[in-house]
């Protein structure tokens, strides 16, 4: 499934459909940490069509992220603390939307196709950030304020619901 830009009004509709889902699957397999995040990124994949869904997560020990679960094609492994969309949200504590990677200072390019990305912070219990949130899609201009309103209400539910591991 391929979709380009979906209205203002049927994004929300997609994500109202899809939320309740997510947070039940979240909370039916609270324990299964790594495979949870996997389905999450399966469903939102399948779901919206996007280029790339994942997880990193952070390695205080070494100060940067590290590839988790995911869905696309083969990913940056590792990403240091500030740099990339990823590194900067994660330094920054802000969800980032990147209309066009190209013109983001910093991007790592994983795959050229990428062409827009959005990136949200993952917290534990605690309010520490443990992880991100990663989306690509070869469009430009993907995602806007709804997408980032929406993710960051699953990323609360992964907060909640799931056990998520405290920092190393």
């Amino acid at each position: 499934m391929h979709e380009i830009h979906l209205s203002g009004t049927d994004k929300v509709e997609k994500y109202e459909q899809l939320l309740p889902q997510l947070r039940g699957l979240i909370e039916a397999d609270s324990d299964l940490f790594i495979a949870t995040l996997a389905n999450v990124c399966a469903v939102l994949k399948e779901h919206f069509g996007w280029f790339w869904v994942g997880f990193y997560w952070v390695d205080a020990t070494k100060n940067e992220l590290i590839l988790a679960p995911f869905q696309g094609p083969i990913a940056c492994t590792r990403i240091a603390k500030g740099r990339g969309v990823c590194g900067q949200a994660w330094a920054q504590n802000q969800i980032m939307v990147v209309p066009d990677v190209n013109a983001h200072s910093d991007h790592i390019a994983c795959s050229s196709l990428s062409q827009s990305e959005i990136v949200l912070p993952v917290y534990n219990k605690r309010g520490e950030i443990v992880g991100v949130l990663d989306i690509d899609h070869t469009e430009l201009a993907t995602f806007d304020e709804i997408d980032a309103r929406y993710l960051r209400e699953l990323c609360d539910a992964l907060t909640d619901g799931l056990n998520v591991p405290e920092m190393a």
